[in-house]
């Protein structure tokens, strides 16, 4: 680590200076706040304009925040809160473009069933969060035999109509990102690496991992431009992959979706049969106490609604949570970045009932491992939803201080040991 101000290396309490050169430490930690949010805003921002979508304001502000840690510039805890929460309302603008971006490319997602395992043939397995990559790959495959598959945070590609139309797109292979180094080898074929969440590869499969643009691994072959002829020709070189069914499940849960069937939740509600409402997702990693968000699921009321998205859900889909008035119980909203679709459905929630936010019958419980959760996790803040779960640690970042601030006015807390009563017994 780099102390900012001193521009000494730090000892990891602060740098090598009493008092971080005068500079407390709380100070450090809202300044890493700010810059881990702005690099997954970032990283969203390119996302969007990759779709055709960005807004000057957005730009402007990356400035302005990556200005405001520079050295000698900020000393004012106050002012600094304040740049992390305009993170966060930036980040909910940069979310909405991307929405709006992959809804006017490729369709409103639907409900969908998508087949997961292999099909007799060859393939070509895409992991990471672009969608235009996919949708390029889709085009430039047509006609040649081979078979596309999804992993990991690409599984919603699958609900947008003009992805799904291409019939080689042929279902999703293996489970979250931390799984790939098992996942990977298992598969024959080449693979894509789009984005973040993307592993430095073993022996067993780096000759066959393929990555765009600015993501790059050792022993990989990164491709600069949106040509991906060199990965369709390894296909038809590598050994065919067997006809191989996992099981099917269901995804495509959009935001416009959900609350078209607002009436219908609102009538679940008055009537009883429906009760209480989780969000349970986010950022997932290998660590342990991963399992909470597993035990957490299976263990909410039969009378309850499970919104789930980003690589998260994969602690939590591989059960069959029923229905409950007619509809799914767990409802999977899409990638991390459909934090924005999660948002939009409890604010027209909030308008149904004629309440606010933090008056529905709502739990957030989220699970968080970098950057791009930490830009998600700013925006709910900034949008001013309280009694957020997160875990299942705290970011190392975040001093004592700044979080009992967080905890203050927004009510943040950590993930318990295990489940609490009052989480799980809602309808007792």
């Amino acid at each position: 680590m780099f102390c900012n101000q001193c521009e000494q290396t730090q000892n990891g309490r602060g740098c090598t200076e009493v008092g971080v050169c005068g500079k407390d430490p709380d100070m450090q930690s809202l300044q890493e706040i700010l810059l881990y949010g702005v690099k997954g805003m970032a990283a969203y921002a390119h996302h969007a304009r990759r779709l055709g979508k960005s807004d000057e304001s957005v730009s402007a502000f990356i400035e302005e925040a990556l200005f405001a840690t520079l050295t000698n510039v900020n000393f004012d805890l106050g002012s600094l809160l304040e740049l992390v929460l305009e993170c966060g309302q930036k980040n909910v603008r940069v979310m909405q473009l991307l929405d709006e971006g992959h809804t006017e490319c490729f369709g409103t997602p639907q409900p969908t069933t998508v087949y997961e395992g292999t099909k007799a043939g060859p393939g070509i397995l895409v992991t990471g969060h672009d969608m235009v990559d996919l949708g390029n790959l889709l085009e430039q495959a047509a006609g040649s035999g081979v078979n596309v598959y999804t992993h990991g945070e690409m599984l919603p590609a699958h609900s947008y109509p003009k992805l799904r139309a291409h019939s080689h797109l042929a279902g999703h292979f293996g489970g979250p990102w931390q799984n790939q180094q098992w996942d990977f080898p298992a598969f024959s074929g080449p693979i894509v690496g789009t984005t973040n969440c993307v592993l430095i590869p073993p022996d067993s499969y780096k000759d066959r991992l393929f990555t765009t643009r600015v993501t790059a691994v050792p022993g990989g072959t990164r491709l600069k431009t949106d040509d991906f002829s060199e990965v369709i020709a390894m296909a038809k070189r590598l050994p065919a992959l067997p006809e191989r069914k996992v099981r099917e499940s269901t995804i495509g849960f959009h935001h416009s979706v959900i609350l078209g069937l607002a009436d219908k939740v609102v009538d679940a509600v008055k009537s009883g049969a429906l009760k209480h409402f989780y969000v349970i997702g986010g950022c997932d990693g290998a660590e342990l106490g991963r399992n909470y968000y597993t035990k957490l699921a299976q263990q909410v009321p039969q009378e309850s609604v499970i919104l789930t998205l980003g690589c998260g859900k994969y602690r939590i889909r591989n059960h069959d949570y029923g229905t409950v008035a007619g509809l799914p119980r767990l409802l999977d909203m899409g990638q991390c970045n459909d934090a924005y679709g999660a948002v939009q459905v409890a604010l027209g929630l909030a308008k149904a009932f004629n309440c606010g936010v933090n008056d529905l019958p709502l739990s957030i419980v989220l699970s968080w491992f970098e950057q791009k959760a930490v830009a998600v996790l700013l925006s709910l803040l900034a949008l001013g939803v309280k009694g957020i779960r997160l875990g299942p640690v705290p970011p190392a970042f975040v001093t004592p201080n700044v979080f009992k601030i967080l905890q203050e006015k927004f009510d943040l807390k950590l993930i318990e040991a295990e489940p609490p009563r009052e989480l799980v017994q809602l309808s007792a």
